[in-house]
């Protein structure tokens, strides 16, 4: 009974965590893809050097948020969840070491943290 409650608990947290995960690359993935690129510079500087590299995160980030939710929730081919968790860790990967060459010290440990969310979701759905 005891890991009965453990794996339900463990579910919630993989699920708060895919929530999480899906609304902020969701809406980060949706604005890189339909906001103006001078709008995108404005808030964040880099995306006027990188325009089309800019559209191109937006879409993974897009296609990652989808796939947090959609599989896992449908039950058609859950384990891409674990994928999704895997892609949208490497774009932290790849941005960790951008953002550092721009100096843009302050948003490492938001990338720290979706990393570690989307480790967390990748190891706890990969069984799926």
């Amino acid at each position: 009974m005891t890991q009965s409650i453990n794996r339900n608990r463990a579910n919630l947290f993989l699920w708060a965590a895919q929530i999480a995960l899906a609304g902020l690359y969701g809406f980060t993935g949706f604005m890189k893809l339909t906001q103006p690129i001078e709008a995108l510079t404005q808030m964040m500087g880099w995306p006027g050097h990188l325009p089309g590299l800019t559209r191109f995160i937006g879409a993974a980030e897009l296609a990652g948020a989808l796939g947090m939710i959609l599989p896992i929730a449908t039950g058609i081919k859950p384990r891409l969840t674990a994928l999704a968790a895997a892609g949208l860790g490497l774009i932290q990967v790849l941005a960790i070491p951008f953002h550092l060459y721009r100096g843009e010290f302050g948003v490492i440990p938001v990338n720290l943290v979706l990393l570690a969310l989307a480790v967390f979701v990748y190891r706890g759905r990969r069984q799926a």
